[in-house]
């Protein structure tokens, strides 16, 4: 069952699935030393920003999680933003990232924006194939980071959605 996270759910359990498909996922991506490193709990209060919308795949215990929000970005400031969707390793490859991907499209639908955007890491191949499968497009822009000493690239991608009022 898709749903917003509630006041009862516990975070660290929503921090988990972080922390857990994060080892996975950006495992040759992100030094390995950093994906051990990560401590329980890095993700907890990431629901409760006020400015973040989250969304739960709940399959008798969170398996997956959603965030989504107005865009951050100055390029971009009339676009939503789905800033992230994570899901145990488990549950990777199953078909629950599309139900899970179309309900934070969904929403974003009816905070009223036509246009999505979202970053992904530029050698995560996986992700990349997903959101191309979504009708996301490349769009040329970049961010470049460091995470655990390691230079990484980020990929901006976007979609129109079509709205009908």
């Amino acid at each position: 069952m898709i749903r917003y996270i509630g006041a009862a759910d516990d975070r660290f359990e929503l921090s988990r699935i972080y922390e857990q498909s994060w080892k996975f996922a950006y495992k040759g991506l992100i030094p390995q030393e950093y994906l051990d490193s990560i401590p329980e709990g890095k993700w907890a209060s990431t629901p409760d920003r006020a400015d973040m919308h989250t969304l739960v795949y709940d399959d008798g215990g969170l398996v997956g999680t959603s965030s989504f929000c107005r865009s951050r970005w100055k390029n971009h400031p009339d676009c939503g933003e789905i800033v992230s969707i994570y899901f145990l390793p488990g549950y990777i490859g199953k078909g629950y990232g599309h139900e899970l991907f179309t309900a934070a499209e969904a929403e974003l639908h009816k905070m009223g924006f036509d246009t999505v955007i979202l970053w992904v890491l530029e050698g995560n191949d996986r992700a990349r194939k997903f959101y191309e499968r979504h009708g996301y497009s490349a769009t040329g822009e970049v961010l470049d980071d460091n995470i655990g000493g390691s230079d990484i690239r980020e990929i901006m991608y976007l979609k129109n959605i079509n709205r009908k009022d």
